[in-house]
């Protein structure tokens, strides 16, 4: 069931625009603000655009003369609150989709019962809600979801609300059922885009500002959300024959990869955090870029600390940051080698 979002709502300045072909699944990645949440609004239909149109396998949702009503659209929405029926049990809940579209209550129960098995939830099914754990429910919410036999699921940050130990297991069991339905899902989450999505559209400002496969999109960025969201470093500016020229005027050296930029055009220099030095002064000797920032934050990751300053950022060891002595607001230099930094094509 493919999808095609093309819509305009004035009032939150978003006009956004992409297409999900059938059995695909499309992440939607970007800041706060930036319209993913009016994006699956619109798509589920709760939220009419002033113009444009959603097409859902070649039926007309949302048109400049045509409106269908939420229910009627045959998607189904799974979000961060699995939204669960408390006076329900676990199998009515999950026969509430077969039963809303006309199927008798033996074949409802029989429906709900095949996807609580598909979700290793068989045994919760005369417990309530309320008996759940926040794993369990949102097993039960995806098993309801699907078991209403939705032409297009979408999903906005299901898993945000689960225990790290238990956003694995229900990662994994996303990712086999969306194998070959289509989807949109919304979320915050490297992983999920790497792990659930075939494609990720990117959006700012209410804008799409950059889409493309997953694995494409989060290696070689060209926006600086993207990067960030990827745990990377983006410099923009104009392609020299040796690397990006900034705003400023300096050029942040670097090794052009395939398909080099024309000279003069916009492009993008891309390097790792880990590939970053700080120095307390600018250091001389052999050739490296050298950038002057002021460190904003200190973010411990693990066995090692990400310092962010703007929208760059270097991870250092605990040992380093002890010994230079670094603070938000402190003025340091970003140094990183040119044969780090790939320049591509923005």
């Amino acid at each position: 069931m493919s999808l095609v979002v093309d819509v305009q709502v004035a009032d939150r300045d978003v006009e956004i625009a992409f297409e999900v072909a059938a059995g695909e699944t499309v992440a939607i990645l970007g800041p706060n603000g930036a319209g993913k949440s009016t994006t699956l609004d619109v798509v589920g239909g709760l939220l009419r655009p002033d113009s444009g149109r959603v097409v859902l396998d070649g039926k007309e949702l949302t048109g400049a003369d045509r409106w269908v009503a939420p229910h009627a659209r045959r998607t189904a929405l799974l979000a961060q609150d699995p939204l669960l029926f408390p006076h329900l049990s676990v199998l009515e809940n999950v026969a509430f989709g077969p039963r809303s579209r006309g199927a008798g209550r033996a074949a409802a129960r029989e429906t709900a019962l095949a996807w609580l098995a598909e979700v290793d939830a068989t045994g919760l099914a005369e417990r309530r809600p309320a008996q759940l754990s926040g794993g369990q429910a949102q097993r039960v919410a995806v098993a309801r979801a699907l078991a209403a036999d939705p032409q297009l699921l979408l999903l906005d940050e299901p898993m945000a609300a689960l225990d790290i130990a238990v956003a694995p297991a229900l990662r994994q069991l996303l990712r086999t059922v969306l194998a070959d339905r289509t989807a949109v899902v919304v979320t915050h989450h490297v992983l999920d885009a790497l792990l659930l999505a075939d494609r990720v559209v990117v959006l700012e400002g209410g804008r799409v500002v950059e889409q493309g496969p997953a694995g494409v999109v989060l290696s070689r960025p060209r926006s600086a959300f993207a990067a960030r969201f990827a745990g990377l470093n983006l410099v923009s500016g104009v392609a020299t024959p040796d690397g990006v020229r900034r705003p400023d005027g300096s050029v942040l050296h670097g090794t052009a990869t395939d398909p080099a930029p024309r000279e003069g055009s916009e492009a993008v220099a891309v390097f790792r955090p880990s590939a970053v030095a700080v120095h307390r002064e600018p250091p001389g000797g052999s050739p490296r870029n050298v950038l002057s920032v002021r460190v904003e934050e200190l973010e411990p990751l693990g066995d090692v600390v990400r310092v962010r300053a703007g929208d760059l950022a270097a991870d250092v060891t605990v040992a380093a940051v002890a010994e230079l002595g670094l603070a938000p607001g402190q003025e340091v230099s970003f140094v990183v080698k040119a044969t780090e930094v790939d320049v591509y094509p923005r």
